[in-house]
């Protein structure tokens, strides 16, 4: 059978045991990763999956049911059951889930990749990887490591409402960390970021970071931020670094406008949310600098794709506008409890995982100002740069994150730099403090978005640039 007949089996089976609505998504994923390790290298893992799974709405419930096997008849019995699933789960009264109208669409998507990252041989790959920490080491570090990941997922989407969509989607992405050892001391400064950057394109991207052009400065820094001050502790102006900023817009806008969070019905990996729905429209979230798009049409970024795991096409929406929350993350069913009119944020890590609400590209539109500015600008204050550690309470609120690196800032000027920068915070007090936002943006990609029960790995994106923000309690006080 091909992709999509199996997906419309699917679906047509689980209609016929009594499901009011039904889709059915085949996927089929390569995976392939490289890492290094002090110029050697450490492991490469490549695989493959394919399956089919499908959606059943009976009642108020949902069912789900993925196999491995895209024959006609393990097809029909994945709808059956998923349908069986949805009706047991309705035993218990509740009012019906209705969907907010979709127009069925037949389509065909494709990302945009110059250089198949697949294609490129791994002799190449592995080269850069072992030749970028190998010169971490002749520079100081006493761990260097290198790391790239590729995916390249084909997906045939079937619906009982007419959809009948195929995407084919590739994302890559890399990059490098030094790590120095000192006495009662450890430092580590990564590129581009502690975990790579990512997005939705080709090899094209891993070529333009340039991993090796890097690797003299971040060991040099690791070992220099081994006897640098402290970061002191008290409250200052905070200026943030991009890639630092993407972070703080994923944890606390992200994750907080997740319409799933919001209505209760989602609350593993860190909870639910501080947002309250009758205060869409209307409550301050940030300052008017604070403008925060969910975007997944951006070329390129990780977060995009043409249609999600529903068959809604990508669309941009705001999320806060001025300052002022307007916007969530939805699906067609959790916008409709919700008396919204859209979903669109729907995706599943895999064939075998139910689709649910995640993060497209979430992050803020550009500023005014330009890093050199707000420095300029800042009299007394601290700028910090690149993740070392984050930690949110279960309601996306209260908030404390660590970077890897920070510069003193005094008269508007960068100064000495600063070990073990930390910042902490109340979400929406700390965006009503933004005060400076710069234009430079890079939409930072994150390939570890954790969610779910059991747990799925989301692919988001986040356009983010320098800002500053007033009176941040940095450091850890005695």
């Amino acid at each position: 059978m091909s992709e999509f007949d199996a997906a419309t089996a699917a679906v047509q089976a689980a209609l016929d045991a009594g499901a009011r609505y039904a889709d059915a998504r085949v996927m089929h994923r390569r995976y392939e990763s490289m890492s290094a390790r002090n110029g050697e290298i450490e492991e490469l893992t490549q695989n493959e999956s394919l399956g089919v799974g499908v959606r059943a709405l009976v009642g108020s419930s949902w069912g789900f049911h993925a196999v491995p096997d895209l024959s006609d008849a393990a097809a029909r019995e994945a709808g059956r059951r998923a349908a069986r699933t949805a009706a047991a789960s309705g035993r218990v009264p509740g009012p019906p889930i209705d969907l907010v109208p979709a127009e069925a669409v037949t389509a065909t998507w494709v990302s945009e990749c110059r250089v198949d990252p697949l294609a490129v041989p791994l002799s190449d790959k592995g080269d850069l990887l072992v030749g970028a920490t190998a010169a971490m080491i002749a520079h100081g570090a006493d761990i260097a490591e290198g790391l790239y990941q590729i995916w390249d997922t084909a997906k045939w989407f079937v619906s009982s409402e007419g959809h009948r969509i195929d995407q084919r989607i590739r994302e890559c992405g890399g990059g490098i960390s030094a790590t120095s050892i000192g006495v009662g001391e450890t430092q580590r400064r990564s590129y581009p970021s502690y975990r790579g950057q990512y997005g939705t394109t080709g090899w094209e991207l891993v070529d333009s970071l340039d991993l090796p052009a890097h690797a003299a400065r971040i060991a040099d820094e690791s070992r220099a931020l081994l006897t640098a001050p402290l970061c002191p502790a008290g409250e200052t102006d905070l200026i943030l670094g991009g890639e630092q900023l993407a972070l703080q817009i994923h944890e606390s806008v992200g994750h907080a406008i997740e319409l799933d969070r919001i209505l209760g019905w989602e609350a593993a990996f860190a909870g639910t949310s501080w947002l309250d729905l009758a205060q869409l429209g209307t409550l301050r979230y940030g300052s008017e600098l604070m403008n925060v798009t969910i975007d997944p049409t951006i070329p390129g970024a990780l977060g995009s794709f043409g249609f999600d795991d529903e068959g809604s096409p990508a669309v941009k929406r705001d999320a806060v506008r001025d300052g002022r929350w307007v916007g969530v993350l939805a699906g067609r069913d959790s916008a409709a409890v919700a008396g919204l009119d859209h979903g669109g944020s729907v995706r599943a890590d895999g064939w075998a995982r139910l689709p649910m609400v995640r993060m497209t590209n979430v992050g803020l539109e550009p500023g005014p100002h330009t890093l050199d500015e707000i420095i300029a600008a800042t009299d007394d204050g601290v700028l910090m740069d690149i993740n070392r550690s984050w930690s949110i309470d279960d309601k996306r609120l209260n908030f404390q994150f660590g970077c890897e690196i920070g510069w003193e800032i005094k008269n508007g000027r960068r100064g000495r730099m600063l070990r073990n920068p930390t910042y902490t915070g109340i979400g929406p007090h700390f965006w009503r403090s933004m005060d400076m936002l710069s234009g430079e943006t890079v939409a930072w990609g994150t390939p570890n978005c954790g969610k779910g029960q059991p747990g799925q790995v989301g692919h988001t994106g986040h356009p983010a640039a320098p800002a500053r923000f007033r009176g941040v309690r940095v450091g850890v006080r005695a």
